[in-house]
């Protein structure tokens, strides 16, 4: 995230809240300390350093407080603090996902359930689904403080707390297993799978992005990641791939279970191997939705492994 020179972000879905300049006036009156990590830019224009972490957690407090009526809302020091337009636009091409097989009506309401693989402890993807289309999510994440302080988001915001269930997955290897219980039929599934395969590759990614946004940074060699994040949100054994293919895998002994298994994927390289693995558990529809916000591309792959008949009569 870097300050803008253009007044629109055309890549962003054209639902995104955020596709024009951040309001900084309208956000300091909803959060006023905020204020205090506002400075001119080269352009001379308002925006928000973007390499200090108390600037970020507070544009995305301010953020939450201004558009999605959240008013408490924090998370620990080092977690992951992520960038809410792109966040929002994952929620928003879902919803267009879903509307494809519900007469082309993006369907709202408690019916639809969502499950959030990897929450954090921000709970960003269910909150913006609750917010935005009135969705119910379970959150699940293998990490028991980010767990304890997605609770306290909940408890703070008392209209999260009917829509919001959370559920500790309590074996690091499975990612659908213990929590996809028999009777649990989700209308999608959803995740923002760790980038990296150690936390060297993790530290290198951060020392790069920290010098791009902060030249001054260049030579340190315990960068703070601006955006925070534990090593479980950050790296895993494989990497994306190895993670995402771990779930492709599992994902099919839950075919029945669910209308759509999607997940991020950061890395266009990996997308091959997906798409064999896709096909190797006899997944009946792939789609690939690119994303795009600022100079980041991604995309989103979501599979099913129901027919159109099936898909048409799954109950959202």
């Amino acid at each position: 995230m870097k300050a803008e020179n253009n007044s629109q972000k055309d890549n962003l879905h054209p639902r995104n809240l955020h596709r024009s300049r951040y309001d900084f006036e309208l956000l300091i009156s909803n959060c006023p300390e905020l204020k205090a990590f506002i400075s001119i830019n080269k352009y001379g224009i308002e925006t928000v350093d973007f390499a200090n972490p108390n600037a970020v957690k507070t544009l995305n407090k301010a953020l939450l407080q201004t558009y999605y009526d959240i008013q408490n809302w924090d998370i620990p020091k080092n977690y992951l603090c992520p960038p809410i337009p792109g966040r929002a636009d994952y929620i928003h091409y879902i919803a267009d996902l879903l509307a494809e097989t519900n007469n082309n009506q993006i369907p709202e309401g408690n019916s639809v359930l969502g499950l959030d693989i990897g929450s954090g402890s921000n709970l960003i993807y269910p909150i913006l689904g609750n917010s935005i289309y009135n969705w119910s999510f379970v959150a699940t994440d293998i990490d028991k403080k980010a767990i304890e302080n997605c609770s306290k988001i909940i408890e703070a915001n008392p209209k999260l707390i009917d829509a919001i269930s959370l559920q500790q997955q309590t074996e690091s290897r499975f990612i659908f297993k213990n929590i996809i219980i028999p009777e649990d039929r989700f209308t999608f599934t959803m995740c923002n799978p760790p980038f990296h395969a150690s936390a060297e590759e993790a530290n290198k990614s951060t020392s790069r992005k920290v010098s791009n946004l902060n030249p001054k940074e260049k030579r340190n060699t315990n960068p703070v990641l601006n955006f925070g994040g534990q090593n479980a949100e950050l790296w895993c054994t494989g990497g994306e791939i190895g993670f995402v293919t771990q779930m492709i895998y599992e994902s099919a002994k839950y075919a029945s279970q669910c209308l759509w298994f999607t997940t991020l994927v950061s890395k266009k390289e990996n997308l091959s191997s997906i798409y064999k693995t896709l096909k190797k558990v006899n997944a009946v529809e792939v789609k690939t939705i690119e994303m795009s916000q600022g100079q980041k591309n991604s995309r989103i792959v979501a599979w099913s492994f129901l027919n159109d008949a099936e898909q048409k009569s799954f109950k959202i």
